[in-house]
């Protein structure tokens, strides 16, 4: 009995020392594209370490009750700016991006 009660102390203890991971705010660009019926979702891991980056934007467009959003999430290196996605209006002409944010993840 003893041993165990040692056992679940040493595990409380352990466990109290692990960090747990922390989301950071980073750059992001969330642009209509030509033609206004495609948007180009981009961001930039500021961190000083490669890090799992998820990024949303939400856009309204010109009917009514339609806004569509696209969240998308994968690794990027160090300092580095990419295009996380793309995403398609349905056909009809987007006007602006109403909402949007980013972080990543070490």
């Amino acid at each position: 009995m003893r041993s165990h009660l040692a056992r679940v102390w040493l595990a409380l203890i352990a466990g109290a020392q692990i960090t747990p991971a922390s989301a950071e705010s980073v750059p992001f660009n969330c642009v209509i594209l030509p033609g206004s019926e495609l948007a180009s979702i981009m961001m930039t891991n500021s961190l000083a370490s490669d890090a799992s980056c998820m990024v949303t934007c939400k856009f309204s467009t010109t009917k009514y009750d339609n806004n569509p959003q696209i969240t998308c999430a994968k690794p990027i290196p160090a300092g580095k700016e990419v295009e996380m996605c793309r995403l398609s209006s349905g056909g009809d002409k987007m006007v602006k991006l109403t909402e949007g944010h980013a972080e990543c993840t070490r």
